[in-house]
């Protein structure tokens, strides 16, 4: 049900995203959801149809597990996993480094080697989960509770950051961003969740904000965005029972948004049209439009443009393509609704069950459902299907793309999937 709260008018707003900033070529994914954190592909050319064996330029086995998602920085893709000890209880903790044009596999380092069992995990999380930064020729990896590290290009390890110890609720998931010069993700743990910043150069921890919320769950899993709110840069970070609005400098609360019990949120936010859209996580999760021009304080009843629960995600981040914001729930429904307003135009089943976040090319939407079937659905405000691709491999990770490629992590292989490929099995 559509819950539409107020008419929404936008005059002179300045929104826009300001995370990653120009560090990286147009051409590279450096971090989780791409250059804006928000999945544009933007005009590059993306293939339309592939299968397990067509249309694919090389086909890699990546060791242990993992559902980090994969970037590409230059020529090299990277990603991380877990590799459980032989006969053992612990796990080896890794980094990788793939040749983007080969998909040869160039260095694989041992990050961390957590001893013992350790706290569960969900069945479709992993203790690599988190997924890479790519900044200024160096790369952040972060796995949740267990640690933080940066390593060089080739591999070497400048430092790691272990003091930052919360008690994990089903495993990590925030993949760690860029804002203000600092390294920042959050904690959302069981209990006392917090946010949390990193000098880049050593480690060291710069801030480290609470999370105060009426929610009696209080475990997350949400990767941040940084937004221009006027003249202000915000971090903007979904948690247990609210939106909080953060500065990157120092980590002060400038505002929130609260939303009762919401818990486990996954979806990174995007932003657009004077607006920041989130999920609110489980149970009954809703998708929330909130208006942070001017907002102060606890700005529940004055910032929030409008709701919906129809369609709405647990696990997979939205998309904004032009005035439609597009997104699947778990359960396999896709919509198109009017970002100003939340108007529908159309809500419609794709099928199986959905993690991965979708990403947009130009006039087209890339859904990949979890078990590596994927869906390419017009841009529009109507529903058409182009292809449906599968790869038939389990796949939970959210697709990387650089110009005429996409990669797509399974459970066992990295892919790179381009027009008229062939099969390179390593």
């Amino acid at each position: 049900m559509l819950v539409m709260s107020r008419v929404l008018l936008v005059i002179g707003l300045s929104l826009s995203f300001a995370g990653f900033r120009a560090r990286a070529a147009d051409s590279d994914w450096p971090e989780f959801r791409g250059p804006t954190g928000q999945g544009h592909a933007g005009a590059r050319r993306l293939p339309l149809t592939w299968s397990s064996t067509s249309n694919v330029v090389w086909k890699t086995a990546i060791p242990g597990q993992g559902w980090s998602s994969p970037v590409v920085v230059g020529n090299r893709v990277y990603l991380t996993t877990a590799v459980p000890d032989d006969g053992g209880s612990g796990r080896s903790l890794r980094a990788l480094c793939l040749d983007a044009t080969t998909g040869a596999l160039i260095w694989n380092q041992e990050v961390f080697h957590p001893e013992g069992a350790g706290p569960g995990i969900h069945g479709k999380n992993s203790h690599a989960s988190p997924t890479p930064l790519v900044r200024d020729g160096k790369v952040y990896v972060h796995f949740g509770h267990q640690g933080t590290a940066a390593l060089d290009s080739d591999g070497r390890i400048l430092w790691r950051q272990t003091s930052l110890s919360y008690t994990p609720v089903h495993g990590n998931g925030c993949s760690p961003i860029w804002a203000e010069g600092s390294l920042v993700f959050t904690c959302d743990g069981g209990s006392d969740p917090f946010v949390a910043a990193l000098d880049p150069a050593t480690g060291a921890v710069r801030w480290k904000s609470p999370r105060v919320t009426p929610a009696q769950k209080k475990f997350s899993f949400c990767t941040p965005l940084v937004i221009t709110n006027g003249s202000r840069v915000e971090l903007i970070s979904p948690g247990s029972g609210a939106v909080c609005a953060y500065d990157p400098r120092d980590g002060r609360e400038l505002w929130r948004v609260r939303y009762g019990e919401g818990y486990s949120v996954v979806p990174r936010p995007v932003t657009g049209h004077g607006l920041v859209f989130f999920g609110t996580g489980y149970d009954r999760p809703l998708v929330y439009a909130v208006r942070p021009e001017g907002a102060s304080g606890d700005a529940t009843e004055s910032a929030v443009a409008w709701t919906t629960t129809r369609g709405a995600p647990n696990t997979p981040s939205m998309v904004l393509v032009g005035d439609e914001l597009y997104f699947v729930s778990d359960g396999g429904m896709a919509s198109c609704v009017d970002a100003r307003t939340g108007t529908l135009h159309w809500n419609e089943r794709l099928g199986g069950g959905f993690s991965a976040s979708p990403i947009d090319a130009g006039d087209r939407i890339y859904f990949i459902n979890e078990e590596g079937m994927a869906f390419v659905v017009s841009v529009g405000k109507q529903f058409q299907v182009l292809a449906k691709n599968d790869l038939g491999e389990r796949t939970l990770a959210s697709p990387a793309a650089i110009d005429g490629a996409l990669f797509i992590r399974t459970e066992g292989h990295l892919y790179r999937i381009g027009e008229s490929g062939t099969a390179d099995k390593r």
